[in-house]
């Protein structure tokens, strides 16, 4: 089976090419601390890139996996929306992973807290352990961040850049944060791959978590 994996519910962009024989690779965009993410010109692109070097065209796509959240607001309608469009004009079947069960993926030997910054000083957090969901995804204040991530046990690691921001919520706590600039700390499309291909699966639609700023703005009910 061949797998084309996205993620851009966070500032980068991540796309990772999975071909039936096995070969993997990942391609990512970074952007820099303050600066707006490029998922727009170069998520399909370096999809284009990846497909070059497997020797595949977009035809001989099986399956294309992306990223549902939760995460940033646009990056995740720009991800889904290149989703769709991918599998509709190739055939590919199309499958969400949750973002943050990817996030967790590479860590298998103990439990894992995934925590993405959410902005506006909250934070996504889910735990997982071998593949087990421990605490399902949610949004919540730093304070609360510590007493969730023991969901999996005092072995628990703290991954993510919500990890690396809230720290200190998790150190007196007494949970460890992997080191600044471990690869635990991104997401990874290579995961995504990865876990579409075992078939932890689910809609390809955005998990939000709560409203976009605008529908604040507007005064909308909460989700």
């Amino acid at each position: 089976m061949n797998v084309l994996g996205l993620d851009t519910a966070t500032p980068s962009t991540a796309v990772a090419l999975a071909r039936a024989d096995g070969w993997l690779r990942e391609a990512r965009d970074e952007v820099a601390a303050g600066e707006r993410p490029a998922h727009t010109g170069r998520l399909l692109a370096l999809a284009a890139e990846l497909l070059e070097q497997a020797g595949l065209a977009w035809a001989q796509l099986d399956r294309v996996a992306v990223g549902v959240g939760p995460g940033g607001y646009t990056g995740l309608r720009i991800g889904l929306a290149s989703a769709h469009g991918i599998a509709l004009g190739t055939g590919a079947e199309l499958v969400g992973v949750g973002t943050l069960r990817a996030l967790a993926e590479p860590l298998r030997a103990r439990s894992a807290a995934a925590v993405l910054d959410a902005r506006r000083g909250e934070a996504f957090i889910a735990v997982y352990r071998d593949g087990e969901e421990l605490l399902a995804p949610r949004v919540c204040r730093p304070a609360e961040l510590a007493g969730l991530a023991l969901a999996g046990g005092p072995d628990t690691l703290a991954i993510g850049d919500g990890a690396l921001r809230f720290r200190d919520a998790f150190e007196c706590a007494g949970i460890a944060v992997a080191p600044a600039g471990s690869p635990l700390h991104a997401v990874g499309a290579a995961a995504i791959c990865r876990l579409a291909i075992s078939g932890h699966t689910v809609a390809a639609a955005p998990d939000y978590r709560r409203l976009a700023d605008a529908e604040i703005a507007l005064g909308a009910p909460p989700r």
